[in-house]
């Protein structure tokens, strides 16, 4: 049940027309920076080549690809899982699946896989563009694949929390809103204990870009990794707890 609820919801969004804009913006603007940085990397050459351990194209070019990458998820998840119970509880057929002989771990996980597949695809077009340079230039596979693993546990936080906000209104564009100011906080957090001793390392544990950071440097550190899927699991764990709580309301 949960392949067929997650199919469902990719079908859904590749029938949007919201969600083929929102793939499209983000790629063309992706291309753009990465043109950009590619420019910039060619004109930084003579400089580089007398440097010892220069810096190479997978620091100078992918990794700043890659946090523009986290930026545009940041703002792209908001507009994706804003409707995916938001839409059903304003339209009733929230009641009509909880009614069904489905679990509400079904329901949440199927919808979470959903958006979810669709958020790596975005992360997959991504990786194309630093491949490309595959043909012409060494890129450090190590931090590649590092970066990859990042965006993609990005995504995944992001579809999860965005999934849980959505199921607490009727109404998509507050969803929608909700999500954003959340995520960033979030992404800001290590500036409110910025200087403060343990309540720096605290915050800064709590921030989102500090744990991506460290793996674009191709550091895959398991208290990064661990931080993501639990920030992931505590959402959907919140997001499960709503439904039944509203399927024990009638």
């Amino acid at each position: 049940m949960i392949g067929v609820i997650a199919a469902r919801e990719w079908r859904g969004l590749f029938l949007s027309p919201l969600a083929w804009t929102l793939l499209a913006v983000t790629q063309a603007l992706l291309a753009w920076i990465f043109i950009i940085l590619i420019n910039d990397f060619q004109n930084l050459q003579g400089r580089l080549a007398g440097l010892e351990h220069a810096p190479g194209v997978t620091d100078l070019v992918v990794a700043p690809l890659f946090r523009v990458a986290a930026w545009a998820l940041l703002l792209l998840t908001p507009l994706l899982t804003m409707r995916l119970l938001s839409e059903e509880r304003r339209t009733g057929t929230l009641d009509l699946l909880l009614s069904a002989p489905v679990s509400a771990t079904q329901i949440v996980l199927g919808k979470y896989l959903g958006v979810l597949i669709f958020l790596l695809g975005v992360v997959a077009l991504t990786a194309l563009m630093p491949l490309a340079l595959m043909t012409g230039a060494a890129l450090d596979g190590g931090k590649l694949l590092a970066g990859l693993l990042g965006l993609s546990l990005l995504a995944a936080s992001f579809a999860a929390a965005g999934l849980y906000l959505s199921s607490l209104t009727a109404q998509p564009l507050i969803a929608a809103t909700a999500t954003f100011g959340l995520l960033l906080a979030f992404w800001i957090v290590d500036a409110v204990g910025a200087g403060q001793g343990i309540a720096s390392q605290f915050f800064g544990y709590l921030s989102l870009p500090r744990h991506h950071d460290a793996l674009l440097l191709g550091l895959v550190r398991s208290e990064d990794v661990a931080y993501y899927l639990l920030f992931s699991a505590a959402f959907l764990g919140l997001t499960i707890r709503r439904l039944d709580n509203l399927r024990l309301r009638g």
